[in-house]
């Protein structure tokens, strides 16, 4: 099977997480500034988790560009990581609603530690089927961030319990990493006809 229907039903399914990210967002009663301090936590909310969304889309396009062809595996990686993604507007909106309360904080960790998780399986499976010369395992390389994304997640999850604005400057802080650009899989299109 060839990936464009992969790619386009992925691409479908976070343009739909956004558009309810955002529809979620509810618009505040009264024509003053003041009528917008009691939303600015789901505000903060949705931009931390529209960023995660725009980074996990980002990734996903750039890694299924190293792709030649989809298996059985493939697709239910696949479905295992827009599972979770699709967690991240409940999540996201519980957090800000309770003002990053700790069981908010928690479940916003899960969720992303979840994704991160099904990520690198997805990850797995495209370089299970490309073989022992894998051009996306040579351009993933070491992937440092691959690996300390969980353990941040993880961390945030147990701090959540007793500091849950610490864990949320985790996944702030995690996410300002990612947002970092990473040329490894361009360089590795660059030298590679994929």
């Amino acid at each position: 099977m060839g990936k464009t229907r992969l790619e386009a039903f992925s691409d479908g399914v976070i343009a739909i997480l956004i558009t309810i990210m955002v529809l979620e967002m509810k618009v505040p009663h009264g024509g003053t500034l003041d009528t917008l301090l009691p939303v600015w936590p789901v505000f903060l909310s949705y931009i931390l988790s529209f960023i995660y969304v725009g980074i996990y889309w980002n990734n996903h396009h750039h890694m299924l560009h190293m792709c030649h062809r989809v298996t059985g595996g493939i697709l239910w990686a696949n479905l295992h990581l827009l599972f979770w993604l699709s967690l991240i507007p409940f999540a996201s909106g519980w957090a800000g609603e309770n003002h990053f309360a700790s069981a908010p904080a928690a479940l916003y960790g899960l969720v992303l530690l979840m994704a991160a998780i099904a990520y690198f399986i997805l990850q797995q499976q495209i370089i299970a089927t490309q073989g022992p010369d894998s051009i996306l395992k040579k351009a993933v390389g070491n992937d440092w961030k691959g690996k300390l994304s969980p353990i941040t997640y993880a961390t945030g999850i147990l701090l959540a319990f007793w500091y849950p604005l610490v864990s949320m400057a985790l996944y702030v802080t995690m996410a300002m990493i990612w947002l970092i650009p990473d040329r490894r899989i361009e360089r590795a299109l660059a030298h590679h006809d994929v």
